[in-house]
């Protein structure tokens, strides 16, 4: 195996989460945020000598506000290289090489700003306030009720998915590029105000996206807030190792590290149960490829997400703030192979099904369902309203801080 570390430690496991139902009306505006200068030439991060890494800033677009959107390219010295924009932190493009040494898009996405507002499953982008489903848009916090807007209702049972319609995903972010020798990078900060989607507190937001020469992408997430309020950041990047909109991942074989999962209803909002995953689809604590039990019939968990779209619960979870392994994903025509490693509790594991041909990529291709994967680490859904469940409250003056890293590589 090329370009990956870490020897894959998955004994049991499976985590389901549900969270990639695109919204079902169109996303509103992105919140104002400074004006950004239009920048249409190239500007280069000042490179390393000798370095085969390197930093690109150009402009990408101008969203419906008139602001600007700025595209960072972060060529990796291993052979990764990856278009970041600072609209939500998106991931626009994810060049992987292959067992051979050919590189392809893997990731799902638009060309343009107009297909992130309005068909967008949050393809590629940094999720928050919070991340997943909070029941009803509803949630208490010593004993006033907070009420959010619901901008989802799978089952026709309304919920808050991933920080409401005008969630973090939406925002101009600020951003600063780096290079420190083969390391390269964006720093991406934002402010939201108190009661931003109905939250509580006004949060200042860091998230830092990190490309090493072992080709890892690794995401650190930083929020304080002045206010309790939950907190539950993650990342919604959708995989295909045979090319993006070059088929369906059915074919790609996963293991979580997870021998558990928070079972859902119809509505994808967990029951408060963790169950065992032995016996069931939900065991991928060994190898198994997504299309082999996806479509199992009367099983009630894949029947409510359409397949997976489950939180999974980590069987060794991290302890003091050390990184533990969550999943893995191979596909074996490609032998690009990648492993999930984090600092969070579980891993939504969303196989797709809501992807539909209305989504066009950017090779002119609609997608297809099922035509990407998304694996999110995270606090479990709904967890203000779940009393068993790892809190997500954070104090005011708290440090919120998580750690995640995408290992790709080949075998």
């Amino acid at each position: 195996m090329k370009n990956i570390y870490g020897a894959l430690c998955c004994g049991l496991a499976l985590l389901a989460f549900g969270c990639a139902t695109a919204p079902e009306s169109e996303a509103p505006a992105p919140a104002e945020a400074p004006e950004t200068p239009e920048v249409q030439e190239v500007q280069e991060v000042q490179a390393a000598p000798n370095s085969k890494a390197s930093v690109t800033t150009k402009f990408f677009a101008k969203n419906k506000l008139g602001q600007t959107v700025m595209q960072y390219t972060l060529k990796g010295a291993g052979g990764v290289v990856m278009d970041v924009i600072n609209y939500g932190g998106k991931v626009v493009r994810l060049y992987l090489p292959d067992k051979n040494g050919e590189s392809k898009d893997c990731t799902l996405g638009f060309n343009d700003v107009a297909g992130y507002e309005t068909v967008d499953p949050y393809f590629g982008s940094i999720i928050g306030r919070y991340g997943n489903r909070i029941a009803n848009g509803l949630f208490v916090i010593d004993g006033v009720t907070y009420r959010l807007p619901t901008n989802n209702e799978p089952g026709g049972i309304p919920c808050c998915l991933h920080g409401g319609a005008a969630g973090w995903d939406t925002k101009i972010w600020d951003a600063v590029p780096f290079q420190n020798g083969d390391t390269v990078g964006v720093v991406f900060t934002t402010t939201s105000p108190d009661g931003d989607q109905g939250f509580p507190g006004k949060v200042e937001a860091k998230v830092t996206y990190t490309l090493t020469p072992e080709n890892v992408w690794r995401i650190e997430y930083e929020a304080v807030p002045d206010k309790k309020t939950p907190i539950n950041l993650t990342q919604h990047v959708y995989f295909n190792f045979n090319g993006e909109a070059e088929g369906t991942i059915l074919d790609h074989e996963l293991t979580l590290c997870a021998d558990k999962m928070t079972p859902v209803d119809a509505g994808l909002i967990p029951t408060g149960e963790i169950t065992p995953v032995a016996g069931t689809p939900f065991d991928f604590t060994t190898p198994h490829k997504i299309g082999e039990r996806v479509d199992t019939k009367g099983d009630k968990q894949l029947e409510y997400g359409n397949g997976y779209d489950h939180n999974f619960v980590l069987t060794n979870p991290s302890q003091n703030g050390e990184l533990a392994q969550a999943a893995a994903l191979y596909d074996a025509k490609s032998g690009r192979y990648m492993e999930v490693w984090t600092t969070e509790p579980g891993i939504q594991f969303y196989c797709g099904n809501f992807l539909t041909d209305k989504m066009v990529g950017k090779q002119g291709k609609p997608y297809q369902f099922r035509g990407g994967l998304a694996l999110e680490t995270q606090h479990y859904p709904d967890s203000p309203n779940q009393p068993n469940f790892p809190t997500t409250i954070v104090q005011p003056g708290q440090v919120y801080k998580t750690t995640t890293e995408y290992r790709f590589g080949t075998k």
